[in-house]
């Protein structure tokens, strides 16, 4: 499975919850697979979805997940020890690994040679840590949201891209229909 396809996979267990969608590619393919105003898309920052999860996570009740690449948690490595020492038990990174940075050209990235992702956050001190296969991410997401503990999962999968169109919505129209429904 690609992205794309785990992403049309989990689209069901994310659609009542908060989401954080990571820059470009994942951004797009989920608006086109399920839009919905409960999802924040990032349109030009990468390495910060898991970063801005957690902060909506820590101020207020509901689920958030952030949905990350690995590229961009490498971008952005301050991120997995800031998670292990800010606890929030309703927070759920998903880092899709594949081991290539998809938004760019699907360069290798050093989580598709010898970095696992899985070790670096089990070694920063995430408690809850689970690593699956592609097509067992859907399972693995609603066990975390269940156990209402805050959980680092990494999904394997393959590289690849699909083809789509960029987002149109103007970013403050992202920005302000995601606001309400944090504040709903």
């Amino acid at each position: 499975m690609i992205r794309s396809e785990v992403l049309r996979d989990i689209a069901p267990v994310i659609r009542d919850h908060l989401v954080v969608c990571n820059i470009g590619l994942p951004s797009q393919e989920l608006h086109m697979i399920d839009d919905q105003p409960t999802n924040f898309y990032m349109l030009g920052t990468m390495g910060l979805a898991s970063s801005i999860g957690l902060g909506v996570a820590l101020a207020q009740d509901k689920t958030v997940i952030s949905i990350d690449g690995d590229g961009s948690v490498l971008t952005n490595f301050g991120t997995l020890p800031t998670i292990a020492n800010n606890v929030a038990d309703n927070f759920i990174l998903l880092i899709i690994d594949n081991g290539s940075y998809g938004s760019t050209g699907d360069q290798p990235t050093y989580a598709g040679k010898k970095t696992s992702l899985t070790a670096v956050a089990k070694a920063c001190g995430c408690e809850n840590v689970v690593e699956c296969q592609a097509e067992d991410t859907g399972k693995v997401l609603q066990a975390a949201i269940d156990s209402k503990k805050m959980t680092v999962i990494v999904c394997k999968c393959e590289s690849g891209n699909i083809k789509l169109p960029v987002i149109t919505k103007d970013p403050v129209v992202i920005r302000d229909r995601f606001m309400n429904a944090v504040a709903s």
